[in-house]
């Protein structure tokens, strides 16, 4: 997709083709991909896009990927181009994903700009087969290594680059690669004093010599295969979000209240004493983050697992046992211990 491809249309498209747009999500559910006429062209992601091509440019790069959209944020093997969330495409479809999943991944301005730079990243490496270079297998690691379904990072580590969350550039070396090169691309980073006293500097000055290597140069794959594309998808959205769920599904509640009882107490231990689910809430935001971390999973698994945690707790009428400075990582050993089993494949249904 070229810029001026991308600028062909100004205004998102109208009439009976975004019909949907005015429909309540019960109905929205109930409408396949292929009917929903979707298309970068006129989106929300028009701007964001252009100004990723700019950012490249700028950089020097002829090479700019090319983009449509799909189910998820992903760059395939062997075609240098980005598949873009479709609920990106437009304002209606951001807020069914929100109240679906309970976040949008990229849902913001800055949000969207990492995840491009990063997917640019892989695209990328797919162009120029830099994966397949001596010098880069010796910075980043073997390209070849099975990906694992969760990961354990080191916060403290200096030998990586800090972009997306959850410290994602120790999750592999091509995504270590890919989050060196976005950080690379950002024009506001100032990746030289940031890292300045980082082993992950080594990483960024290969990644720049590498770059000044391919300026003006074009790349020998080019494919422009849209892979995964929702165009002719003939599933609805609630087929889709039906699959989306079962894979974050945490265990179902007889499984754990066992571990749940162990946790909290029965009774009060005086008037003063919290519930065991208000304790939580409160603590939500900040178990959400250090856990999905720490376990390196999504932090919807996290949320989905605590969802039901707090529900068993006003069900069984719990309370907070012991203090406060005990509560707290009595509750992250009970919310690790049931997003380890889920992840052992001890899956229950879907709490609704």
């Amino acid at each position: 997709m070229s810029t001026r491809q991308i600028r062909s249309r100004t205004s998102p498209a109208r009439g009976p083709r975004r019909a949907w747009t005015r429909l309540p999500d019960a109905d929205l559910l109930q409408r396949r991909f292929r009917d929903l006429n979707l298309t970068l062209k006129g989106s929300l992601l028009e701007r964001a896009i252009r100004k990723l091509y700019r950012e490249l440019e700028h950089a020097g790069l002829k090479f700019r990927p090319h983009c449509w959209l799909g189910e998820e944020w992903f760059s395939p093997d062997g075609t240098p181009g980005i598949a873009i969330p479709f609920y990106l495409s437009h304002p209606r479809l951001k807020r069914l994903e929100r109240r679906m999943m309970r976040e949008v991944e990229g849902g913001n301005a800055a949000a969207l700009m990492q995840l491009l730079r990063h997917e640019a990243g892989h695209a990328l490496d797919t162009a120029f087969r830099l994966r397949r270079r001596r010098a880069w297998s010796e910075v980043f690691g073997r390209a070849s290594k099975p990906y694992e379904d969760s990961y354990h990072p080191r916060p403290g580590s200096r030998n990586f680059v800090q972009h997306l969350d959850a410290w994602y550039a120790q999750s592999h070396p091509t995504e270590d690669f890919a989050e060196t090169f976005a950080v690379w691309l950002n024009p506001g980073s100032r990746w030289r004093r940031a890292y300045r006293d980082w082993p992950a500097l080594a990483k960024l000055q290969y990644v720049d010599g590498l770059m000044v290597e391919l300026r003006g140069r074009t790349a020998p794959v080019r494919s422009r295969r849209a892979v995964e594309s929702l165009r002719e998808d003939r599933r609805t959205l609630a087929d889709y979000y039906r699959t989306k769920l079962d894979r974050y599904a945490p265990m179902s509640a007889h499984m754990t209240d066992h571990l749940i009882r162990r946790a909290f107490a029965t009774s009060p231990a005086s008037a003063r004493t919290m519930r065991a689910a208000t304790m939580l809430r409160s603590q939500r935001p900040a178990l959400r983050r250090e856990l999905a971390v720490e376990l390196g999973v999504s932090r919807y698994l996290i949320d989905q697992v605590l969802r039901l945690i707090v529900q068993r707790c006003e069900v069984l009428g719990l309370y907070v046992r012991g203090s406060m400075r005990q509560a707290r990582p009595r509750a992250r050993r009970l919310i690790k211990r049931v997003v380890r089993l889920h992840l052992a494949g001890r899956a229950g249904e879907h709490v609704r």
